[in-house]
């Protein structure tokens, strides 16, 4: 899957040596063999299956797939602050 717009932003917001390790370990969480490798380091793997979960769920198709609509969400927020006379 290739990262999303919004995705590639908060990358290259990063400055260049945690920009590279951030694709480095995205890279490799992409693959069977990195993810077994990073099995041996907990942290980079949770960092690693982290970024993976924000490309993932920055692709409206992937993320409405997976149970996360955002505009729905936005929808029944404003629903729920009209209902309560909130602007």
């Amino acid at each position: 899957m290739r990262a999303s717009s919004g995705f590639d932003s908060f990358l290259a917001a990063a400055p260049w040596p945690q920009r590279a390790a951030l694709r480095l370990l995205l890279a490799l969480v992409s693959r069977p063999r990195g993810a077994a490798l990073l099995a041996h380091a907990p942290l980079a793997e949770q960092v690693a299956g982290s970024l993976r979960a924000l490309r993932d769920y920055d692709e409206p198709a992937v993320s409405r797939a997976l149970g996360w609509d955002a505009a729905a969400v936005v929808q029944r927020g404003r629903a729920l602050r009209r209902a309560e006379g909130r602007p």
